[in-house]
C-alpha cells in the first residue's frame, strides 16, 4: 500500500513539475492590483488553450509566455467575493493554488476575494467575537437515512447557558451543498460583524442540505436531477418532521413562530417560501433571495388579512439582471394583488443570479430578523412590484434544462465496482489517478466525449482520486465530495453502502464536529451516554499540505467513532486536530491521556482510517477513567465542558450545548 501511495504522489508531482512552471514564493495565482483590476496566473506548459472565467468579467482568454505561465488582467471590479475557474482545453478546473473553493454538487470553482481596506465589507473577517460552526448528522425518518446540516451558534452561546435563542433556517440554491451559505455566503462572518455592531439580534442559524435524496444509498426514481418542485418532497418533510425537532432537542431554542425564520437563495428561496407559507404556525419571518414560490398554497393567498397577521417580515429580493427576475417580479405582483404585504429589494449591479446578491440580501435581512419594531417599519415602507415591461425573461422548463443539464454520474457504485466518468471532448487522453492504484488507469472515450473506466476493486474503501486529462490534473466535476487541501483538491470516493458512511448507519446517535477557522482546529464531541463517563481524547494530525477538515471529510473520524460507540465497541471521545497548546503546563490528570495519530505516518487514507478504527477499538477495551478534578471542585461532569481550559457550569449537558473544543 505504501508503494501505491508513493507512486501516485510522485506521479502527480512529476507531472506538475513537468507541465507547470513552478511559481516562486512571491508569485500568486491571483493578484488584486491598486487600480481595482485583478491579474490571474495559471502555470501549465502543455495546455493548448486557457481561459479564465470570473463572475465580474465572464470568460476571457489568457496569454502564455515562454515559461508556460498563462496570464490575464481583468476589471476593475468592485470589492466582493467572486467565483472563478480556469478553462483548460475546454474543461473547467479549480485554481490548483487557491485553498478557497465553492462547494457544489457539480461545478468546481475557486473564490477570489477583492478587499477595500478603507471600506470593509460586512462579510469580511474582522477582529470581533466569532460564533461557532457545528456540522451535525441526524437520522431522518422522512428520508429513511442520515441527513446532515450545519449550525451556527452566536459568540455568546457557549458562555450564557441560561439563554435560549431564535432560529433562522437558511437554505442554499440548486446544486449547492449545505456548506455554501457558510463558505461562500459567509453567514457566520456577516452575523458576527452585525452582532459586534449591535445591528442584529443573537440567533442560531441552521443550514440544511436542499437536495437530501442525493444522500440516499438508492435514489428515488426521477430524483437524479436537483429537486426543483415547490413542495411535497422529501426536503419539506425532513425539514418539518426531522431537522426542526432535532435542532430544538439539541440546542437552546425558542420554539414559537415569533422566534423562527426561514429563507434561502434560488431553489432554497423557493423551498423557504413554500415551507414558511405552508407552516405559518411555525414561521413568522420569511425571506426569499432571487426566487419565488408556488401561487397555489391552500389558505394563504385568498385570506390576506389572516396571512398578514401571522407574518412579521415577508422579504423578497432579486436582481433586475437575474434570469429569474421576470418570474420573481410576477410573484411580487401576484402578492400585491392578493393584498399580502411584503418588502421588496431590487438590485442592478451584482451580476444577476449570483452570491454577490445573496450576501447583500442576507445582510439586509439579518438586521430585521427577530426585531419586531424594525420589521414592522420595513413592512410599512414596502413598495409595490415594479411594472412589467413585457421584456422580462421567464423561468421555464427550457431555461432549467439549459442551466442544469442531466448530470454525468461519477463515481457510480455498482455491484461489480466503481465507474468513473469525465466529459472532455477535446482531450487526447484521460486517465484515472487514484491513491489505491500502483499506476494511472487509462479511460475510454464514447461518441459524446465522455471518458469512463470501472475500478473492480476497493468498492468499500474511501480514497482520493482525480483525472489526468492529457497533462492536466482535474478534480472530478461531478463529485461534490472533495478533499479541502491547501493546494490541489482531490475528489473523494466513499461508497454510501460502506458501513462507515453516514448513509448506511441507520438510526443511531451522532456526535458533532465544529471548525474554528481562526485557530485552524476541528473538534468532534461524541454522543454522551446517560451515565457520565470521562471521554477519551484523541488528537489527529493532518498530513503535510492538508487542513483541519481532512481527518473528517475523508478520514471519516466522526463517522467511525459514531458507529463504534453505537455498537458498544469504544468509549465516548473527543477528537481534535488542535495542537493542544492549552494542555501545556497543566498537572497530569488521573487516567487521562491524549492519544495521537499522525496522517503522514500512513501512506493512504485507507490505512489512516484503519489505524483510527484500531485505536478506538483498543480504547474500548480499556477501563473507564475516573473524572478528574480541575482544582475548583467542578471536575468534568455532565453539563461541564472540556476545551481551552474552561469549565462550564450550565448544567444542561452536551445535549443542550455543553462546551467542548475551543469554547466559542
Amino acid at each position: 500500500m505504501r508503494n501505491f501511495r508513493i507512486f501516485t504522489m510522485v506521479s502527480l508531482l512529476a507531472v506538475v513539475m513537468g507541465c507547470w512552471a513552478q511559481p516562486s514564493e512571491e508569485q500568486q495565482s491571483t493578484v488584486c492590483n491598486a487600480d481595482g483590476t485583478v491579474t490571474f496566473r495559471y502555470w501549465n506548459k502543455h495546455a493548448k488553450n486557457v481561459q479564465v472565467d470570473v463572475q465580474f468579467a465572464g470568460r476571457k482568454p489568457m496569454q502564455r509566455d515562454a515559461d508556460g505561465v498563462w496570464t490575464a488582467t481583468l476589471g476593475p471590479a468592485a470589492p466582493d467575493l467572486y467565483p472563478y475557474c480556469f478553462v483548460v482545453d475546454g474543461v473547467s478546473i479549480m485554481d490548483p493554488m487557491n485553498p478557497q473553493y465553492f462547494p457544489n454538487e457539480g461545478f468546481k470553482n475557486s473564490l477570489l476575494e477583492i478587499k477595500n481596506p478603507s471600506a470593509p465589507m460586512v462579510s469580511d473577517i474582522k477582529n470581533v467575537p466569532h460564533g461557532r460552526m457545528e456540522y451535525i448528522h441526524y437520522y431522518s425518518k422522512s428520508l429513511g437515512g442520515t441527513n446532515n446540516a450545519i449550525v451556527y451558534l452566536p459568540p455568546g452561546y457557549m458562555r450564557d447557558h441560561d439563554k435560549d435563542y431564535p432560529v433562522f433556517y437558511l437554505i442554499s440554491g440548486t446544486t449547492d451543498t449545505e456548506e455554501v451559505y457558510y463558505k461562500v455566503g459567509r453567514v457566520n462572518y456577516i452575523l458576527d460583524n452585525l452582532l459586534a455592531e449591535d445591528a442584529a439580534q443573537e440567533m442560531i442559524v441552521v443550514l440544511p442540505y436542499g437536495n437530501p435524496s442525493k444522500l440516499l444509498v438508492k435514489q428515488p426514481e426521477g430524483q437524479n436531477m436537483p429537486q426543483t418542485r415547490f413542495g411535497g418532497n422529501v426536503f419539506s418533510q425532513d425539514l418539518i418532521n426531522d431537522l426542526m425537532p432535532y435542532v430544538e432537542a439539541n440546542y437552546r431554542t425558542i420554539n414559537d413562530p415569533d422566534h423562527r425564520a426561514i429563507g434561502g437563495f434560488s431553489r432554497g428561496g423557493n423551498q423557504a417560501l413554500f415551507n414558511g407559507l405552508s407552516h405559518l404556525d411555525k414561521f413568522s419571518y420569511l425571506c426569499s433571495y432571487s426566487s419565488f414560490t408556488s401561487t397555489d398554497i391552500p389558505g394563504v393567498y385568498d385570506n390576506a388579512k389572516d396571512t398578514n397577521s401571522k407574518i412579521n417580515l415577508f422579504w423578497l429580493g432579486v436582481g433586475t439582471d437575474d434570469f429569474l427576475y421576470g418570474t420573481a417580479r410576477d410573484y411580487m405582483e401576484f402578492l400585491d394583488k392578493k393584498g399580502i404585504r411584503t418588502v421588496k429589494e431590487l438590485t442592478t449591479d451584482k451580476f444577476g443570479h449570483t452570491w454577490m446578491n445573496a450576501r447583500y440580501f442576507l445582510d439586509k435581512t439579518l438586521r430585521l430578523l427577530f426585531n419586531k419594531k424594525a420589521s414592522k417599519a420595513a413592512m410599512e415602507a414596502g413598495q409595490p412590484a415594479p411594472a412589467a415591461t413585457g421584456k422580462e425573461q421567464q423561468f421555464t422548463p427550457g431555461v432549467m434544462a439549459r442551466l442544469f443539464p442531466k448530470p454525468i454520474i461519477s463515481p457510480e457504485y455498482g455491484e461489480e465496482g466503481i465507474t468513473f466518468r469525465f466529459k472532455a471532448p477535446e482531450a487526447d487522453s484521460v486517465k484515472l489517478a487514484c491513491e489505491m492504484l500502483p499506476d494511472l488507469l487509462p479511460m475510454e472515450r464514447d461518441s459524446d466525449g465522455v471518458w469512463s473506466v470501472t475500478l473492480s476493486g476497493y468498492l468499500y474503501e474511501t480514497f482520493e482520486y482525480c483525472f489526468l486529462m492529457d497533462s492536466t490534473y482535474v478534480t472530478d466535476p461531478q463529485n461534490m465530495y472533495i478533499l479541502p487541501s491547501s493546494g490541489f483538491k482531490f475528489s473523494i470516493a466513499d461508497n454510501p453502502r460502506s458501513p462507515f458512511n453516514f448513509a448506511s448507519m441507520g438510526d443511531i446517535p451522532h456526535g458533532r464536529v465544529s471548525y474554528d477557522l481562526e485557530r485552524g482546529e476541528a473538534w468532534y464531541m461524541s454522543p454522551q451516554p446517560e451515565e457520565p463517563k470521562m471521554p477519551v481524547m484523541i488528537r489527529l494530525v493532518p498530513e503535510a499540505g492538508g487542513t483541519m477538515e481532512d481527518w473528517f471529510k475523508i478520514g471519516g473520524a466522526d463517522a467511525i467513532a459514531d458507529r463504534l460507540i453505537a455498537d458498544g465497541k469504544t468509549k465516548p471521545c473527543i477528537i481534535t486536530t488542535s495542537r493542544m497548546d492549552f494542555m501545556q503546563g497543566r498537572p497530569q490528570m488521573p487516567g487521562f491521556k491524549v492519544n495521537t495519530l499522525q496522517a503522514d505516518d500512513f501512506p493512504t487514507w485507507s490505512q489512516r482510517r484503519r489505524a483510527l478504527f484500531k485505536l478506538l477499538i483498543d480504547i474500548g477495551k480499556q477501563p473507564d477513567a475516573e473524572f478528574p478534578s480541575f482544582g475548583n471542585g467542578q471536575g468534568f461532569r455532565r453539563g461541564g465542558g472540556f476545551g481551552r481550559g474552561r469549565v462550564n457550569r450550565g448544567g444542561r449537558g452536551n445535549r443542550r450545548g455543553g462546551n467542548f473544543g475551543q469554547g466559542g
